[in-house]
């Protein structure tokens, strides 16, 4: 859904997909990226990246019950024929960070095992990258906790030494957590008019996210879920649709609270040495839910209305 979202708002060139574990293996990651990259003739190389976490971990496997056992969702693919390119998703930033120099964005809808592997292949990503906005991380705004354990959310807790390489660095983050993901809802009625409205990218994000709505349902009782992974891509798009706050921010990655994320207050002076040096983040507190569902759903439909009017 982010992928095309991303794709259809045309006035962004995608210079690369990498893939990582989590929701499913990387084979499969991989695989579904660069279906969907030949299905709608995205014109975006795709990098293959982590198989596993950088430290360790929350839980063991991958979320099938979520996501389905092929991480789409089930759907019946194609298999690909074209392939993932022979670089790393590493070094793959790299290198495009060098090409993009401040101009190069991160969307990252997964872990940050990726980026922080970039960061231990050439420290000066850092300084060569304008921005990565995270969807991940929750810090209890609008009553939203964590989603894997009473405190973590699922990418962060995937790899938590990943994130907090990534948020203790001096690259600008944004942090869109559930905080805001969770007050982001489309339901099944929204699905529906959206297959009816967006031709065949439409269609496809009905069919693969039935799973995931069945998921929901079995939980909530309601065919609705969270747009968390478009928020980012939203975010990206239209950042005044975010209300933020700029703080500190750093990653359990050990014990009964891994894969936390703490914010500090730059206000206070800290006895833990653990905050020192820490550059600001800027986290997603507040989110215009309604406009943010609206700009989803018309970039969609107005991607599909052009690619009509060029066949």
């Amino acid at each position: 859904m982010a992928l095309l979202f991303l794709h259809g708002a045309g006035n962004v060139s995608i210079e690369a997909i990498t893939t990582r574990f989590g929701n499913a293996s990387i084979e499969d990651t991989t695989r579904n990226a660069l279906a969907v990259v030949e299905k709608f003739n995205l014109d975006s190389p795709v990098y293959q990246g982590a198989a596993g976490p950088m430290g360790e971990r929350l839980g063991e496997g991958y979320p099938e019950h979520v996501h389905g056992k092929n991480g789409l969702g089930n759907i019946e693919l194609e298999p690909p024929l074209i392939k993932q390119e022979s670089r790393s998703a590493a070094q793959a930033i790299v290198d495009i960070s060098i090409a993009k120099d401040g101009e190069l964005s991160i969307v990252a809808v997964g872990g940050l095992t990726n980026i922080a592997l970039a960061l231990e292949l050439d420290p000066g990503v850092a300084d060569r990258i304008a921005q990565v906005i995270v969807m991940g991380g929750a810090f209890g705004y609008n009553g939203h906790s964590g989603n894997v354990s009473p405190v973590a959310e699922a990418n962060i807790a995937s790899d938590p030494l990943a994130a907090d390489v990534v948020f203790s660095s001096s690259i600008p983050t944004t942090v869109v957590g559930l905080d805001v993901t969770h007050e982001v809802t489309i339901d099944e009625a929204a699905i529906d008019k959206l297959a009816f409205e967006a031709g065949e990218m439409g269609q496809f994000i009905k069919r693969s996210s039935r799973h995931y709505l069945e998921f929901h349902h079995s939980i909530t009782g309601k065919y609705a879920s969270p747009l968390h992974d478009s928020c980012a891509v939203a975010y990206l798009l239209r950042p005044d649709l975010f209300g933020t706050i700029r703080q500190p921010v750093r990653v359990v990655t050990e014990g009964i609270a891994i894969g936390q994320t703490i914010h500090g207050n730059d206000l206070r002076k800290y006895v833990s040495k653990a905050w020192d040096d820490i550059p600001e983040s800027t986290i997603c507190t507040s989110v215009k839910s309604a406009q943010v569902l609206d700009l989803f759903h018309s970039t969609l439909v107005n991607a599909d209305q052009l690619a009509r009017g060029n066949e």
